[in-house]
């Protein structure tokens, strides 16, 4: 900071040529300045609201360095878990991480601000297949923070069966060795696709088929997770589970004997987003955190840290050459070939969290 104010009163004394090496600054290093000294003048103390087990610790301390705005960082379990918070606003949250239909949800309950991409100029750096999807189709209220596949990760040592279809989960010979998520959408989900469904079915008959699988899995399921899981396979507490390709990779990198397969019937494709919730009182901060995030090189060292498919397409190029031509963590091709993205089924999600309360409570 000395070396800067000594700079600045040096300027005063060769304006012109100041005037000139600032003109020559490119718009994102202009932009950092600005953003620099607005926080180091507002105090501020960001309240951040995200998964567990996602964002690298020091990503968070360059933040503060950088900027002098302080974070105070919680996380939740699930979008369900998140929603019910926010609608309580018994806290202020300023930046949220919700997925891709959860966006959707918040925005038509009015609980989300449109973003000033003026304070976003690294946005530019987004993949453009995450652009203007159904959840967010004018890209006003979220910018993409990783996205990634649903698919089956498993001790090659311990299940010998191919792991090609989703039917392995229900495959006794694994009893108490499989893990489900505690995730609505995605455990009905999955089982949806098991079935030859759409993962955002809204007929009552496909919804009631898909909870008597699950209820019928019920004995052979060892527990269902969130995050706790990578610990329990790393540490051999069951063989198999249910798993986000980021969390799959990050257990592959802790116990190479795990392998991620994508089943032939088909998968979810989702999207994490970063949002700025309406009861935020520190809406340019928030943006100049999402734009801290955004930048190539934080975007890189947070995406090898937690092993999610980043967004940014020059964080991308920073990366290990083992991680940015891996198929499974970069896929190619349009996203629509990939795999079925989340939507919103607006009053049809009360059915989804009756069917899921269902599930979890039964015998």
């Amino acid at each position: 900071m000395k070396k800067i104010l000594l700079a600045l009163v040096l300027c005063i004394f060769a304006l012109a040529g100041c005037q000139s090496s600032n003109t020559s600054n490119n718009a994102t290093d202009s932009t950092k300045e600005n953003t620099t000294q607005t926080a180091e003048k507002s105090n501020v103390t960001l309240n951040i609201y995200n998964w567990g087990d996602y964002i690298d610790p020091e990503v968070l301390e360059d933040f503060t360095s950088k900027t002098g705005i302080k974070v105070n960082y919680e996380n939740f379990n699930n979008n369900e878990e998140l929603l019910a918070k926010i609608e309580a606003g018994s806290t202020e949250y300023d930046v949220l991480f919700p997925s891709d239909y959860m966006v959707g949800i918040m925005k038509q309950k009015n609980l989300l601000q449109k973003l000033d991409y003026a304070n976003i100029p690294n946005s530019k750096h987004i993949d453009s297949r995450l652009k203007g999807l159904n959840y967010d189709e004018k890209d006003e209220y979220s910018v993409p923070y990783m996205w990634q596949t649903v698919g089956v990760v498993y001790n090659k040592k311990k299940i010998t069966d191919p792991v090609d279809s989703w039917n392995i989960l229900w495959n006794e010979k694994y009893k108490r060795k499989i893990i489900m998520l505690d995730s609505s959408r995605d455990t009905i989900g999955i089982t949806l696709k098991k079935l030859g469904y759409s993962l955002n079915s809204k007929n009552d008959k496909e919804i009631n088929a898909a909870k008597e699988e699950l209820i019928k899995q019920k004995p052979l399921v060892n527990s269902y997770q969130v995050d706790y899981y990578k610990t329990a396979l790393i540490g051999g507490e069951a063989d198999m589970s249910l798993a986000w390709s980021g969390d799959a990779f990050y257990i592959k990198s802790e116990n190479p004997d795990y392998e991620y397969a994508i089943p032939k019937e088909g998968t979810n494709v989702s999207i994490d987003c970063m949002v700025i919730p309406t009861q935020s009182k520190h809406k340019k901060e928030a943006e100049i955190f999402i734009n801290f995030m955004n930048e190539p090189e934080i975007a890189a060292k947070n995406a090898k840290y937690i092993k999610y498919s980043s967004p940014n397409t020059e964080a991308i190029k920073l990366l290990p050459e083992e991680e940015r031509n891996n198929p499974h963590m970069y896929p190619q091709g349009e996203l629509s070939s990939l795999g079925e993205i989340f939507v919103d089924l607006g009053d049809y999600n009360e059915v989804y969290d009756q069917v899921w309360t269902e599930i979890k409570t039964a015998n």
